[in-house]
């Protein structure tokens, strides 16, 4: 998504500016909402038969001619421009890196939770994955050697606390069910996607963000394929049923690319604080949506473990 708006044209038209802020306001919630669905995607396509290594599969493999395209050109604007410097357009080194950083934020992360998905609810899912910029300023502070002070201390017992909270509620609801092992898968999924976001910053500040992200993707394609060839035949992924195709198309594009690039605009436009808050309250849409669309039963307790949690998170996310 781009915008051909320059800061000279804010300078000559004060007007624009209102309009600017209410369009990234705007962006910020439909990019929300978008996210949201995504729990809600994955839990009808398990209903419809598909299993989180088919469904996976599906979703990469309907993306990946999409960051193939990305990749390509931004790969011939970066070497029309090397050709007058003299650079490589992209070092090996840096390529090697962004494919294999894809498996710790695209493969193995989307994997776990979608795993973590056949356990447990997709409200208890969403909370559980959101609390990863937790979990971040936590191991930003073991390997980076970065401050943790007193605010980032209570952002993540407080992110922890509400997960407790609706596990504690959710169990309760289904004594018999694999909850913990579901918890814990997602919370594989926040550890795995946490260390790709601490990884992936100097690769981004190097090459450009969208260039590191289609590789990524790309990346994490084959690693996708590879894992769906050990536990499956080739035929499995033409013999789901039409809707989960359509499940897996939604997931790839309308949960993922699209918000990815309303999310981005939204930061550019009305900053990433206001974008993070509007951002918060993701699992709360994915609440109501799992209860309405799903029939997941849901309490006090789930909406008191949400709140609690978002509170923490929004700790974290402010400076």
């Amino acid at each position: 998504m781009t915008t051909d708006t320059t800061a000279s044209d804010f300078a000559s038209s004060p007007d624009s500016v209102p309009v600017q802020f209410s369009w990234g306001v705007t962006l910020a919630i439909v990019g929300t909402f978008l996210f949201a669905l995504k729990s809600i995607f994955i839990k009808l396509a398990f209903a419809a038969g598909a299993d989180a290594t088919l469904l996976l599969a599906i979703r990469m493999v309907l993306a990946f001619p999409f960051y193939v395209v990305v990749f390509a050109v931004l790969l011939r604007r970066r070497r029309s421009h090397s050709a007058c410097t003299g650079s490589a357009a992209f070092p090996i080194r840096i390529v090697v890196r962004s494919l294999l950083l894809g498996f710790l934020g695209y493969y193995l992360a989307s994997y776990l939770d979608l795993s973590g998905l056949e356990y447990i609810s997709a409200q208890l899912e969403r909370l559980t994955l959101f609390t990863y910029p937790a979990m971040v300023a936590a191991l930003a502070w073991m390997f980076l050697g970065e401050q943790v002070n007193a605010k980032i201390l209570m952002a993540i017992g407080l992110s922890y606390a509400g997960v407790w909270l609706m596990y504690g509620q959710e169990r309760s609801f289904t004594p018999d069910g694999n909850t913990g092992w579901g918890v814990f898968l997602v919370f594989g999924a926040a550890l795995s996607y946490s260390l790709y976001v601490l990884f992936a910053k100097p690769v981004m500040q190097k090459i450009g963000s969208r260039e590191f992200t289609s590789l990524a993707m790309i990346g994490s394609t084959f690693f996708v394929v590879i894992h769906f060839l050990c536990t499956h035949s080739i035929g499995d992924f033409f013999d789901a049923q039409p809707i989960v195709y359509v499940y897996g198309l939604v997931l790839a594009f309308v949960c993922t690319v699209i918000p990815s690039f309303m999310i981005n605009e939204a930061i550019l436009k009305i900053g990433a604080t206001r974008t993070t808050v509007i951002g918060s309250v993701g699992p709360v849409l994915t609440m109501f949506l799992a209860v309405a669309v799903l029939d997941e039963p849901s309490s006090w307790k789930h909406l008191a473990g949400m709140s609690i949690a978002i509170v923490g998170v929004s700790l974290v996310a402010k400076k």
